[in-house]
């Protein structure tokens, strides 16, 4: 009988028979897994074997349901609208709940109840103080809030909330299952989430990652199995990295990746590219195996801009017109 491997977040448990990777498989399926005869690792999702058909008629006991941070999270129906400054409307059945930063909401249903809560919510209410503290002490880490707002439905029937973007650029929803349950992101990129989702935080490693890889040596990092939504500037674009593909992005424009995919920084060309190239001295490196998602327009980039643009800077002189400040002052524009 072929043994089995199972992968969790780079962690390699086996061999073991199939009957046993069965039953782990099923308590936690967002993983790989690995016998002889396989090419490469697959998602335990997509092997028949290892599903909960096969684990029925081998006779083994159920799994035990999952518990602390890998609860299941509410499951959500949501509808995106806008296009340059969008907002996600998402709807509620009754007793099902979604977590937002603070600040985050547009609108809601009066049969929607609004309570602030210490860190994510991902654990359950049996949980004591310091594992509250500890999910917020994570997110203040990434630069974050230590409260987020539970919004939950306390009504009948079917109710809505809408959470908008904080800038211009467009709403990523990622379901987490898709993505492994793991999902590595900006630290300011996370918008709103079903409630059961982990906001923790993921660290460089690597000294020059951390230091010239534009998001610092602290990322925000998403798990579960519910749905999330991301917010990126300017269009986005989504990627899948084959195992061992390179894709050579400028630091601020990488949103979010699998875990599976890893992110170094390189330098830019030489010293003079680096130096008068106008891409700053490093780029990211990001290798597959793994989706990405990429924005083309950083916050930091439209801040500078209009930064430059500020007339206390010496910028909007006039917008263009040969009379300067007076044509400013003619046409209503200098105030």
């Amino acid at each position: 009988m072929s043994q089995w491997y199972l992968s969790y977040d780079g962690k390699q448990t086996g061999p073991m028979d199939q009957s046993r990777a069965a039953i782990q498989a099923q308590a936690n399926p967002d993983g790989y897994a690995w016998r002889e005869g396989f090419a490469d690792w697959v998602p335990i999702a997509k092997i028949a074997e290892l599903s909960s058909a096969a684990l029925a008629m081998s006779g083994a006991p159920a799994p035990p349901p999952m518990s602390g941070s890998r609860s299941r999270a509410d499951e959500i129906d949501f509808k995106i609208c806008g296009a340059e400054m969008q907002f996600v409307e998402v709807e509620l059945d009754p007793g099902e709940s979604v977590v937002a930063e603070a600040g985050a909401m547009m609108y809601k249903d009066r049969s929607i109840q609004m309570e602030t809560i210490f860190g994510d919510g991902s654990h359950s209410g049996g949980n004591g103080f310091m594992d509250k503290l500890l999910g917020a002490g994570k997110r203040l880490l990434t630069g974050e809030s230590l409260f987020m707002t539970v919004f939950t439905h306390s009504g009948q029937g079917k109710s809505r909330v809408a959470f908008g973007a904080p800038y211009p650029g467009n709403i990523i929803p990622i379901a987490l299952p898709s993505v492994n349950g793991c999902l590595i992101c900006q630290k300011d990129s996370f918008l709103c989430a079903a409630k059961g989702v982990a906001i923790g935080i993921f660290l460089q490693r690597k000294i020059l990652t951390g230091l010239f890889g534009g998001e610092g040596f602290i990322m925000q990092k998403l798990e579960g199995d519910g749905q999330v939504f991301v917010h990126a500037g300017g269009t986005v674009v989504e990627r899948q990295l084959a195992a061992g593909e390179v894709l050579h992005v400028d630091t601020g424009c990488v949103v979010a990746f699998e875990a599976s995919v890893n992110m170094t920084i390189e330098q830019a060309g030489n010293i003079k590219t680096a130096l008068f190239g106008g891409e700053g001295l490093f780029f990211a490196i990001l290798k597959g195996p793994g989706k990405i998602w990429l924005q083309s327009l950083p916050f930091s980039r439209l801040a500078g801009r209009m930064l430059q643009a500020a007339p206390q800077r010496g910028g909007s002189q006039g917008e263009g017109s040969i009379l300067g400040a007076l044509g400013g002052l003619i046409d209503g524009d200098n105030r």
